[in-house]
């Protein structure tokens, strides 16, 4: 994890000596290091790389961290709890704003078929009755009897962001906020925001606001809803790229939400937000699904800053240290 010249794709936000945990900047960086610690631990089991022979330990260790606990599907490690543990002679200022866990859910590794499974099951809507769904809620309800959801911060990249993004949903439906940062989530439609005509764009999403607001009104989508409101008051960190297919719907998506209101339609909007179209198709035919992908608020971070690599600079957790970061970021708020 030497420096070299584009060492933030490699070596890690290195460049932090000393952490200002109130700084936005300094908080993403070091849990996109964390996510990161979690792919390359699962790569050290499946190598048997062991002691110090390890190489996932220095992700999070020079940020004072240590690996809590591994989390498990089986045989592969899909996520990890990090605790928070400074040295001693760390005065209280330093550590203001610092978690004392972070839990945290990697991305998809291309070679792993358990991966593509679960990739697939977002794609369907599916991936709440998976097993390490129903393992992240757990671990999280368990670490939040521990430690109280203030104390615990949530992240996860690519298929961890749809775990962690599950996640979240379902603690603050239960009235516990957690903190949470969602780099590259998946987004499951179709990405109109790549479409270069506004008018168009706006006419598109407009159409499917108005059938969705349809479909809403009829009685049994109520209880979604209800759901869909009581996640307001949760805002998750979602960090975007426009060049990834991934997620960079997510643009489009808030930014319609806010033009909707503007123009007097924001009532449409809110009974059509909560909606997914193939869910209701789904439905009809007896299929239980859940587009986890849509939530009421978040505080949108966009990457703007030019690609040397294309799809691995566009979705990579890697982006998201480089200390020459040039991004917006727009709250928006349910």
């Amino acid at each position: 994890m030497a420096p070299e010249k584009d060492y933030f794709y490699h070596s890690g936000p290195y460049f932090i000596t000393s952490i200002d945990w109130n700084n936005e900047s300094h908080q993403r960086s070091i849990v996109a290091s964390l996510v990161k610690g979690v792919s390359v631990l699962q790569k050290d089991r499946k190598s048997g790389r062991q002691g110090p022979n390890a190489l996932a330990p220095p992700w999070w260790t020079h940020f004072h961290f240590h690996l809590y606990e591994p989390i498990f599907d089986n045989d592969y490690i899909f996520g990890a709890i990090y605790e928070f543990k400074p040295p001693l002679s760390m005065c209280s200022f330093t550590l203001s704003g610092s978690p004392h866990y972070i839990i945290a859910f990697r991305g998809t590794i291309p070679t792993s078929f358990h991966d593509i499974k679960l990739d697939y099951k977002i794609f369907q809507h599916r991936l709440h009755p998976t097993a390490p769904a129903k393992k992240a809620i757990e671990v999280v309800q368990n670490t939040v009897d521990i430690a109280g959801g203030s104390n615990i911060w949530l992240a996860g990249h690519s298929l961890g962001s749809s775990i962690a993004m599950f996640v979240g949903k379902t603690m603050a439906m239960s009235g516990i906020f957690i903190k949470s940062f969602l780099f590259n989530p998946p987004f499951v439609s179709a990405p109109i925001e790549i479409i270069n005509c506004e008018n168009l764009k706006f006419w598109i999403r407009l159409t499917g606001s108005v059938v969705k607001a349809g479909i809403a009104s009829m009685k049994g989508n109520v209880e979604t809803s209800l759901s869909y409101d009581s996640l307001s008051n949760w805002v998750p960190s979602l960090f975007v790229n426009p060049s990834d297919l991934i997620c960079l719907e997510y643009i489009g998506y808030f930014k319609h939400k806010r033009i909707m209101g503007m123009i007097g339609a924001g009532d449409t909007e809110k009974l059509a937000a909560p909606i997914s179209i193939r869910c209701q198709m789904k439905a009809v035919f007896g299929k239980k699904c859940e587009p986890i992908h849509l939530i009421p608020s978040a505080s949108l971070t966009v990457n703007y800053t030019p690609l040397e690599r294309r799809f691995e600079g566009a979705h990579g957790i890697c982006q998201w240290w480089n200390p020459d970061l040039y991004s917006v970021t727009n709250v928006y708020k349910y």
